[in-house]
C-alpha cells in the first residue's frame, strides 16, 4: 500500500511539471469566470441554469479529458526517458501497483482541477442569478439548487388477491398440466399494474411515506413532481 501512495504522489507531483498542466488550469479557471458571463439565457430559473452548466461543464470535460490523454502518455514517456521506470520495476512493487499509483496520481489531478473549476462555476451562477427577477431567484433556491429524493407508495400486501385469483383460474379452466410458478408472476404482476389504475370519474389517494426525512423537511418548502400515464380510451 505504501509503494502504490507513493507512486501516486510521485506522479502527482510529476503532472505540474508539465507546462501545459498549469496553463490548461488557468484556461479552466479562466472559462469558469468569463464563459457564463457572455452566454445569454432566456431569463427564467431553468433556462439560466441549464445553458450555463451545458456549455461550462462541457468545456470543462473536455479540457480534463486532454489533460488526462496527456499526462497518461507524458509521464510514461517521461519516466521511459529517465530510466525511471526501470529503477521502480527492479524494487519489490508489483506491476499492478505501479499502473494502479499512476492512475490514483491521474485521477488526483483530475479532482483537483474539476474541484476548482466546478467552485468557480457554482460561484460564478451564485454571483449571476442575482441579475434574475426576484421570483425567478425563489424558484432557484427552492426548486433547482436543492437536492432530489424519489419517493413510492409502499406496496400493500397483494398475496392473499394473487392466490384467490390462481384458485378462480385453475378451478374455471380446469388445467392438469399448468405452470403455478409461471402462473403465479403473471397474476402478481396483474395485480400490481392494477394498483396503479384510476378508471374514469373514480379518485384515487397515495399516501408516501417519506421516513426520517419527514421530520427534517417540516415546515419546509416542499415541491412535488409526479408523473401520470394516460391512455387514449377510458
Amino acid at each position: 500500500m505504501q509503494a502504490l501512495l507513493a507512486i501516486a504522489r510521485l506522479t502527482f507531483k510529476a503532472a505540474f511539471r508539465f507546462r501545459l498542466v498549469p496553463l490548461l488550469a488557468v484556461f479552466l479557471l479562466g472559462s469558469g469566470f468569463l464563459l457564463p458571463a457572455v452566454i445569454k439565457h432566456d431569463g427564467t430559473a431553468q433556462g439560466f441554469t441549464q445553458i450555463v452548466l451545458t456549455y461550462t461543464l462541457g468545456l470543462i470535460t473536455a479540457v480534463l479529458g486532454l489533460t488526462t490523454l496527456w499526462l497518461a502518455c507524458g509521464t510514461l514517456a517521461r519516466d521511459i526517458d529517465d530510466c525511471t521506470i526501470q529503477l521502480v520495476v527492479v524494487k519489490p512493487v508489483t506491476r499492478w501497483q505501479i499502473w494502479l499509483g499512476k492512475w490514483a496520481g491521474l485521477l488526483a489531478v483530475n479532482l483537483l482541477l474539476l474541484s476548482l473549476s466546478a467552485g468557480v462555476v457554482f460561484g460564478q451562477m451564485l454571483w449571476r442569478a442575482r441579475q434574475l427577477p426576484v421570483e425567478q431567484q425563489e424558484k432557484l433556491r427552492h426548486e433547482i439548487f436543492v437536492a432530489r429524493g424519489s419517493a413510492r407508495e409502499p406496496m400493500p400486501d397483494i398475496e392473499a388477491e394473487v392466490q384467490r385469483r390462481i384458485r378462480e383460474r385453475v378451478e374455471k379452466e380446469q388445467l392438469a398440466t399448468l405452470d403455478l410458478t409461471e402462473l403465479q408472476r403473471l397474476v402478481r404482476e396483474q395485480v400490481k399494474a392494477e394498483l396503479q389504475v384510476v378508471p374514469s370519474g373514480y379518485v384515487r389517494a397515495w399516501a408516501v411515506d417519506l421516513g426520517a426525512a419527514a421530520a427534517r423537511l417540516k415546515d419546509q418548502p416542499l415541491f412535488i413532481r409526479v408523473k401520470f400515464f394516460v391512455t387514449e380510451k377510458s
